[in-house]
């Protein structure tokens, strides 16, 4: 018998944020066995939780979707430590996660109580090709939009913290919440990209102490909206800073993004990010989140 939670990440508020299954004490499962009950559960992401298997770091995590299992992921990475400090009662703590795309350092545990606040160092940012004039069209006219409603701050652009994502600022929150995404156009765009997931957002939020709004689909995954996005948002603060759209304080640039799914579910991503001496943007986000259910796995 294994302990299956179901976590809601990025909120306070139960059947809101971004839900992952999290399945503790998971060693000894198949890869067939993740994928089925990734499956069943039919969340963006379940998070299968495993020992160490070397001295470099205290605790292996590996993410399947209900189609396909990927190197990482934000809200369930957060859902994962969520659930390990409800479960086994653990105090505040800093430790070192492997998952499917290397160590992931300072994975911290924030206890006040009985809320627990879970955040994660995504590491430095990576950022890959600008789409080109064709590929940007193609894009907009997948999830319903136009060029009129592209903001021209920057490029729509690859940028990665783990998970790439293709970037993209619209103008209008309005524009950002009545997308209408085609999964097969979008997966086919996927695939000449090399990006399974695009990342939507404006600044006009109408909201003072929210700096972006945004939303994220990966059908090219199985995801065809994914709720509240940690590999998202991430990317999306080095993205701003590399290129001057918002400004920073002493090379440091933090922010509160709000996603919002179509199907009513929002959640709010605390990001950071810093300027390191080489150049490089080191990235790390947190968040809240609470328990929707805890069962037992029988398999």
């Amino acid at each position: 018998m294994r302990i299956l939670y179901q976590v809601d990440a990025f909120t306070l508020t139960p059947f809101t944020g971004n839900p992952a299954g999290v399945v503790l004490a998971a060693d000894g499962m198949t890869d067939a066995e993740m994928l089925a009950v990734a499956r069943e559960l039919n969340n963006s992401e379940t998070a299968f939780v495993l020992p160490a298997d070397a001295a470099d770091h205290d605790v292996r995590v590996r993410f399947f979707t209900p189609t396909t299992e990927v190197p990482t992921c934000g809200h369930a990475t957060v859902g994962a430590h969520y659930a390990r400090a409800v479960e086994y009662g653990l105090p505040s703590a800093s430790l070192v996660q492997k998952t499917g795309g290397g160590l992931l350092q300072r994975v911290e545990i924030h206890r006040d109580g009985d809320r627990v606040r879970i955040g994660m160092h995504q590491g430095v940012a990576a950022f890959g090709p600008e789409l080109n004039g064709d590929q940007v069209d193609r894009l907009l006219h997948a999830v319903g939009a136009d060029v009129r409603d592209l903001a021209d701050n920057g490029p729509v652009q690859v940028v990665s913290t783990g998970h790439s994502k293709v970037l993209v600022e619209l103008r209008e929150r309005a524009v950002v919440d009545g997308l209408r995404p085609d999964p097969v156009a979008l997966t086919a765009l996927s695939r000449e990209v090399g990006s399974n997931g695009f990342f939507l957002f404006t600044r006009a939020t109408g909201e003072a102490h929210l700096l972006t709004w945004a939303r994220m689909f990966a059908p090219a995954i199985g995801i065809t909206e994914d709720p509240v996005t940690g590999n998202g948002n991430g990317p999306l603060g080095a993205y701003l800073v590399r290129h001057g759209i918002v400004p920073t304080s002493g090379g440091r640039l933090v922010f509160t993004g709000r996603q919002r799914a179509a199907m009513g579910r929002s959640g709010d991503v605390r990001v950071s990010v810093e300027a390191r001496s080489d150049g490089e943007l080191d990235v790390s986000i947190a968040g809240d989140a609470t328990t929707a259910f805890r069962a037992e796995l029988h398999i």
